[in-house]
């Protein structure tokens, strides 16, 4: 198939997804699709955008700044990978939205920067629900502490959380990881903090983003799914 085929078939699915969701719950969110394009040149992404793609996703800070000159900044940009404090400098301007916040140090530095840039950052907190030690994300349990400490920041703007759940032989297996973070999703946007905008539930990639909607999800993260495998 192609990307573009890729792309509806994504849709189709998400749509479907949603569906049960709605029905279940009697809410109604849509969903924002990420096309997830860490190590894919910018010729191939740019068949995905024509295809109605309008976010995109990387892991790294330097590649999105090699495409961003081609593909240019009328896209949203979201870093979705580990950003290591060094780094938010480069990554503050680049970046729309930044996933993967997970301690105060980082979120400290992200305010600074931001403060230079004239910016509000916005970010996600990236919360490791199933404790896995090969993966980065602040534990639920210390969740709550963060959160106050990053709504005490003026140029940083808390939207939401983000997870990146294990890889599951039986995909079924992971809906436990994404209902847990819908839970505290729920509770961080009933709180009203100030200088949040609590709207984005980041779960789900191309194995398990419609469990992942099922269960609460409104944005996911798909690389494999519109551009096939990496190189």
């Amino acid at each position: 198939m192609s990307i573009t085929q890729h792309i509806e078939e994504i849709w189709q699915n998400i749509e479907q997804a949603s569906l049960i969701r709605q029905q279940r719950t009697l809410e109604e969110r849509p969903v924002k699709l990420v096309a997830v394009t860490k190590n894919h040149g910018t010729e191939i992404i740019q068949k995905a955008i024509d295809s109605g793609i309008q976010a995109v996703g990387e892991n790294r800070v330097q590649e999105a700044l090699s495409k961003q000159p081609i593909l240019g900044r009328q896209l949203e940009w979201h870093l979705i990978g580990h950003l290591q404090t060094n780094k938010a400098r480069q990554a503050v301007p680049a970046f729309d939205l930044i996933h993967s916040v997970d301690n105060e140090k980082l979120a400290l530095e992200i305010d600074r920067v931001a403060a230079k840039f004239g910016k509000r950052q916005d970010i996600l907190l990236q919360v490791n629900v199933a404790g896995e030690a090969t993966k980065f994300g602040i534990a639920p349990e210390q969740l709550q502490k963060l959160v106050h400490f990053v709504t005490e920041l003026k140029n940083v703007q808390l939207c939401g959380l983000m997870t990146i759940a294990p890889h599951y032989e039986e995909t079924e297996t992971v809906r436990p990881v994404f209902r847990e973070l819908h839970n505290l999703f729920v509770e961080l946007r009933e709180a009203r903090l100030p200088n949040t905008n609590i709207q984005w539930l980041s779960m789900g990639m191309t194995n398990d983003y419609q469990i992942a909607i099922e269960e609460g999800s409104n944005l996911v993260r798909i690389g494999t799914g519109i551009f096939g495998t990496r190189q």
